[in-house]
């Protein structure tokens, strides 16, 4: 079996530096939608160096791109082939502001193996804290197809009640033809996201937008929508990647206000309203 459950869970921590300035920050805010309309006060707070701020999933690509997939991908115990891997979901604990400049030590290790049958998931944890104490903890659930099946414990389950009534607030946010090349300028050359080769080997005939860009917009949409553009407010941020976007295809996210929470769910408008983020959650001051 490619991936030794109990190889991968007894592997030592990796420890590494990690840094980001305000050029990554506006990359990263530029790859998740913001900048439009250019001069709208509310979006300078995003491109804006005298004004910048951080939106909390940054913390998904600070330093290193794509720490949680690509990183885990490279852990003993396990060998497993690109094609196959999908990002399951994404679980971002935030435990203080993320700041514009930063210096910090990043820890990663495999906390979790499951075996779903047709499939495995792989979590992996990684820590950041800088000199003043932690500043985040993100959790990337990795879903390996057919690599489940050896009789492993099958976790938790990601799935939440459904929203009740109807949304609080409903937006749609268009995404651009080249999104996933911007995107991928932060750090995940996942060759799923632009090669048409590569994407027709995993089973889509284009290139699809990343799941954490699809993650990054969603959260940016919360935050100016319901937290009055406060991006301190947030907490924790939770969501299962449901369904694929396309670059080109615009977003409907609806929003249910909650004690301390907001419920969002997201679908393709395009495809019927197919399912992209499911089981999301914002948990916020």
């Amino acid at each position: 079996m490619p991936i030794d459950a109990a190889k991968a869970l007894a592997a030592e921590p990796r420890t590494g530096e990690i840094t980001w300035d305000r050029r990554d920050v506006q990359l990263y805010h530029l790859g998740v939608g913001a900048g439009a309309p250019a001069t709208d006060p509310d979006e300078l707070r995003y491109t804006l160096e005298s004004r910048l701020h951080v939106l909390p999933s940054f913390a998904t690509v600070a330093g290193s791109g794509s720490p949680g997939v690509i990183s885990g991908l490279s852990m003993p115990g396990v060998e497993v082939d690109l094609a196959r891997v999908l990002h399951g979901g994404q679980h971002l604990e935030i435990h203080r502001p993320i700041p514009v400049t930063g210096r910090a030590t990043a820890t990663g290790r495999i906390a979790a193996v499951y075996d779903k049958g047709k499939a495995a998931v792989l979590v992996m944890r990684t820590e950041v804290a800088d000199e003043d104490g932690p500043l985040w903890t993100n959790d990337a659930q990795i879903f390996v197809r057919g690599e489940g099946g050896w009789g492993g414990d099958r976790g938790p389950s990601a799935r939440l009640d459904p929203p009740v009534g109807e949304p609080d607030k409903v937006v749609e946010r268009a995404v651009r033809e080249d999104q996933a090349l911007l995107y991928r300028l932060s750090g995940d050359y996942n060759p799923l996201h632009a090669d048409p080769e590569f994407a027709k080997l995993a089973g889509f005939d284009r290139p699809i937008l990343h799941g954490l860009c699809t993650y990054g917009i969603t959260l940016k949409a919360v935050v100016d929508t319901l937290l009055d553009g406060d991006v301190s407010r947030v907490r924790g941020y939770a969501t299962r990647f449901a369904g694929v976007v396309f670059p080109g295809e615009t977003l409907r996210i609806r929003m249910w206000r909650g004690e301390g929470t907001v419920r969002v769910a997201v679908s393709a408008v395009q495809r019927d309203d197919a399912p992209v983020l499911a089981d999301t959650l914002v948990e916020h001051s």
